[in-house]
């Protein structure tokens, strides 16, 4: 894969939990075995969920703990003004779109009504992989 990905964290969420269709785990595991990059809006998102079960929690602390984080520069608030300016975007999805249209990557994600209508966008949802 010469395409580099950023994950969204639902796209992390039912990779770990198995919730995505055998192809689309297929085709995370193939993005995986390259690397792993996520928003620090993700890692915000994965570490403030509350468990009932709290050793889950380790097993988002671990992804994260393997994953490049991505934080926000200049670029990347520059495009997410202009996501939201132009899509009316929530803020937390808005930064991860303007993320992966900063750097060039495709966006991983089942949030299709979040994201799939942002035009200079490369989006892609495992589910239909």
């Amino acid at each position: 894969m010469g395409t580099r990905f950023l994950l969204d964290t639902c796209a992390v969420i039912k990779y770990l939990t198995q919730e995505f269709p055998v192809q689309g785990l297929e085709y995370m595991d193939a993005i995986l075995a390259v690397e792993s990059n996520i928003s620090m809006i993700t890692k915000i998102e994965l570490l403030s969920w509350n468990p009932p079960n709290p050793s889950d929690l380790d097993i988002y602390v671990d992804f994260i703990s393997r994953s490049n984080i991505i934080f926000i520069n200049e670029d990347i608030a520059n495009q997410t003004i202009q996501i939201r300016k132009q899509y009316r975007t929530q803020l937390p999805d808005a930064i991860i779109a303007a993320t992966a249209v900063a750097l060039g990557m495709t966006l991983i994600s089942d949030n299709d009504k979040d994201f799939d209508h942002i035009a200079n966008l490369n989006y892609q949802n495992p589910k239909y992989q």
